[in-house]
């Protein structure tokens, strides 16, 4: 037995034994007692009685344990052309002045302070401050619109609002107070405080009596001690879209979290303490959350906080050039990030010009992970290269080669197997255990792990029915896959990604692993549109390597062959369209549900997490001429 199966085996049958022991990482102001209590089922509470700080533990104590000179946060900005290195004393010295001036401003225990900064070391300093204050940070991804920024004031219930004047992108400057003062002109308070890092490329205009600059903020603020809080006690709020138009504020406890990212530190990632740990992600979304801001710097990693582009800032070896430079040891980004650099180096040219000794993993996570692009980054790397899964919801990872634990063979589609504290089941239509190889809903047996979610903000009934209400006994992930003859896990796209074509279930992302592996395909994505006869048919998307001119048509021809022959003629695949982009968040995840929506004639809107909504007006019209209701250059079957 394997040092996964025994850790697996070692928390199955032990849950309460195994986060106790794994509590002991962590340095508790009052050490809990009860480690789990299910009283209040369905959301169990983790280590009720415990009570701890999160920016001691993140911060303080490695300054304390005499690794103050130690780098704690590396900036690293390409579209500024600045690097710099906090230590740990420093951004104890940085925290603990902001936090006095935040409690100076009135913030407290339990109080709300929104967050809608860049990727700027201030961000990061904010959101420590408020932990080391007990407050409650809710950070707003940069660029958001002034609707979407409200709406999570509102909610939140804040009074102090921190944001920069400006994001800065290869595409130039974007002002951000201007939206901040129409979210504020449609919250309607007078009682916000708004703080402006002022950044010299765009600064920003200030009201009198509401808006005070950063710097003058902080001006003689005492520095302050860490505030201890319960573990049950919120540490921040992060919203995600919800179904209904109400975004989902997705709590995060204090004692939970910190238990379980430092434990995943070491047993998913294989970091150790004074690695240097980066994950390309943004601060606005889970990843940033977990693993830039708190997962590293809880278990006495360096962390870099990178402002700039896969690709762009100023080219498609800018990741290669971090990593040499501050000699990364494991890094985590999402497979669109990959896409978009092998669609400009297929060959992996750059690559071979950074030394990239220092790094022993790669990571990738944030959306499904398709074989071609998971074996093209560990061919040109040649280092292992971990597919993922997990959600905003789960905080960290659900399934993965747990590499601390032990490297388990690959296989490219799965993200390998669960992560010990999660007891995943596929469910099929009829509420049973799918067998093997036959696709259903992925649920995770209750109670969840620590570090999950254990509500939403001012909605916990909403949590029970969107989560928990489907499978009974079980917390519903919205996500489709399979076991496969290994015990290893299939996660094939959303539920609703799953197109019935004449009462055939085929999964949009088995579709798109077929198109992927075309050696002139850079990514392409699947969604199945309304049909008459068939009630659905899938409808492909593809994006062509850089170089590949000219060949539109023959492309198009050789994937719906491709298809054909992989799946049959039941997959029905008779479109594929050549576009010069695919519509995505912000965050890499493609905007399917948009797609499948304008090309079934519905209504539908710009989503404010689009990162470029100019290619949403190219594809109206390419959806228009392949012949659907409001859209689709169209390629049909030859």
């Amino acid at each position: 037995m394997g040092r996964y199966d025994e850790t697996y085996n070692r928390w199955r049958n032990d849950p309460e034994g195994f986060w106790c022991a794994a509590s002991e990482a962590i340095d508790w102001e009052r050490r809990p007692e009860i480690i789990l209590d299910q009283a209040h089922t369905p959301i169990p509470a983790w280590f009720p009685d415990g009570q701890l700080n999160t920016c001691f533990n993140a911060v303080d104590r490695h300054v304390r344990d005499g690794r103050g000179q130690q780098a704690a946060l590396i900036y690293d900005s390409p579209v500024t052309e600045t690097v710099r290195t906090y230590t740990y004393a420093e951004l104890q010295d940085r925290v603990s002045h902001l936090a006095g001036a935040l409690a100076r401003e009135g913030v407290g225990r339990g109080d709300r302070v929104v967050i809608y900064m860049p990727m700027i070391p201030e961000a990061v300093f904010t959101m420590l401050a408020c932990a080391r204050l007990g407050a409650v940070h809710s950070v707003v991804f940069g660029g958001f619109g002034a609707e979407e920024l409200a709406s999570r004031i509102i909610d939140s219930g804040a009074r102090v609002i921190v944001c920069a004047s400006c994001g800065i992108g290869p595409a130039g400057v974007m002002p951000y107070k201007p939206l901040v003062d129409r979210a504020l002109d449609l919250v309607g308070s007078d009682q916000s405080r708004c703080v402006v890092v002022q950044r010299e490329q765009g600064p920003a205009d200030l009201i009198p009596g509401r808006d005070i600059e950063f710097e003058r903020f902080l001006d003689g603020a005492p520095a302050v001690d860490c505030v201890p809080v319960g573990a049950t006690d919120p540490l921040y709020i992060l919203y995600t879209s919800g179904t209904t138009g109400i975004p989902k504020g997705i709590v995060r406890d204090n004692g939970g979290h910190a238990v379980a990212l430092s434990w995943s530190m070491d047993a998913v990632y294989g970091a150790q303490s004074g690695d240097v740990y980066w994950a390309a992600s943004d601060i606005g979304w889970v990843v940033g959350h977990s693993y830039i801001v708190y997962g590293p710097l809880l278990h006495g990693c360096t962390t870099v906080l990178y402002e700039g582009k896969p690709v762009g800032t100023p080219d498609a070896g800018a990741y290669w050039r971090v990593i040499e430079q501050h000699r990364v040891s494991v890094m985590f980004t999402a497979p669109t990030a990959v896409r978009a650099i092998k669609r400009e180096d297929s060959d992996g040219r750059l690559i071979a010009e950074y030394d990239l000794g220092s790094l022993r993993t790669v990571f990738l996570a944030g959306e499904r992970c398709d074989p071609d692009t998971l074996v093209w980054t560990s061919d040109h790397l040649k280092r292992p290269v971990v597919d993922h899964w997990w959600q905003t919801e789960s905080g960290w990872p659900m399934a993965a080669n747990s590499v601390g634990l032990e490297l388990l063979p690959v296989k490219p589609g799965s993200p390998t197997k669960p992560v010990p504290g999660y007891e995943i089941h596929v469910i099929d239509s009829d509420g049973l255990p799918a067998a093997v190889g036959e696709q259903g809903a992925i649920c995770v047996r209750l109670p969840l792990p620590p570090g999950f979610t254990p509500t939403l903000w001012n909605g916990e009934e909403r949590f029970i029915q969107a989560y928990l209400a489907p499978q009974p006994g079980y917390y519903s992930t919205a996500d489709a896959g399979y076991y496969d003859e290994d015990g290893y896990l299939y996660v094939m796209g959303r539920t609703d990604d799953v197109i019935n074509v004449a009462g055939h279930r085929l999964s949009t992302g088995r579709l798109e692993e077929i198109l992927s592996s075309h050696q002139d395909v850079a990514e392409s994505a699947v969604v199945g549109v309304a049909d008459a006869q068939r009630g659905q048919v899938p409808l492909g998307l593809v994006v062509l390597k850089n170089g590949v001119e000219h060949r539109d048509a023959q492309v198009a021809a050789e994937l719906v062959a491709l298809v054909r022959e992989r799946l049959g003629p039941v997959a029905a695949l008779k479109q594929v369209a050549v576009v010069d982009a695919l519509p995505k968040t912000r965050s890499g995840k493609i905007l399917r549900a948009t797609i499948r929506q304008i090309a079934d004639g519905r209504a539908w809107k710009v989503p404010p997490t689009i990162e470029d909504a100019g290619v949403l007006d190219d594809l109206v019209p390419l959806l228009r001429r392949l012949g659907y209701a409001d859209a689709g250059v169209l390629v049909t079957e030859q």
